[in-house]
């Protein structure tokens, strides 16, 4: 991905602040741009930044269910707001997991969708992290049969799939039942 003129000093310098800390804390690797993170408009205006930590064994930075990783992107993101007027969200991936999570979420949205819309009752997903949210958000939105809400609060919150159009229940079994019939004098 070629980055316009405009946006290298910005790139550049959250490039040298993860180096920096990565090098703090003893962890040799390599900063490269994640061309899935990284979000830039047609009229060549930066929407986010995505950076990509490589090198080996870096489990350790990634942390259970990403939260390291989250971490570590939001402290990238405090020191950028610091040092500049800097306003756009930075992503932080290493090795390529937060894009394999993604697609991953991506597949099970559609196939939990599809079960929604099979069944006609709602799924509620386990809780998840805000961007793990989004990604089932915007993977489903603009499905023909299923909306998705986040219910709950803090790191309970989670995503409910419901159907577009709910179950049709269906009454033909209880109309095989025939009231008895009343005489003109009100009696059987």
């Amino acid at each position: 991905m070629e980055i316009p003129e405009k946006h290298q000093s910005v790139f550049q310098k959250a490039r040298e602040v993860l180096e920096k800390l990565l090098a703090l804390m003893e962890l040799p690797a390599t900063v490269e741009i994640s061309e899935e993170f990284t979000v830039i408009g047609p009229d060549e205006e930066l929407s986010s930044i995505g950076l990509n930590i490589l090198g080996e064994d870096l489990g350790i930075l990634i942390g259970r269910r990403g939260q390291t990783m989250l971490s570590l992107q939001h402290v990238v993101r405090l020191i950028m707001s610091h040092q500049s007027e800097f306003k756009l969200p930075i992503v932080i991936d290493v090795e390529g997991y937060k894009e394999r999570r993604c697609q991953g979420l991506r597949t099970l949205a559609k196939k939990l969708a599809d079960q929604v819309k099979a069944r006609r009752v709602p799924f509620t997903m386990e809780p998840m992290p805000a961007f793990e949210r989004r990604v089932i958000h915007l993977a489903l939105a603009d499905h023909p049969d299923v909306l998705t809400e986040s219910t709950g609060e803090g790191d309970a919150r989670k995503i409910v799939i419901t159907p577009k159009r709910p179950a049709v229940i269906d009454l033909s079994p209880l109309l095989c039942y025939s009231l008895p019939e009343k005489g003109n004098d009100g009696e059987e």
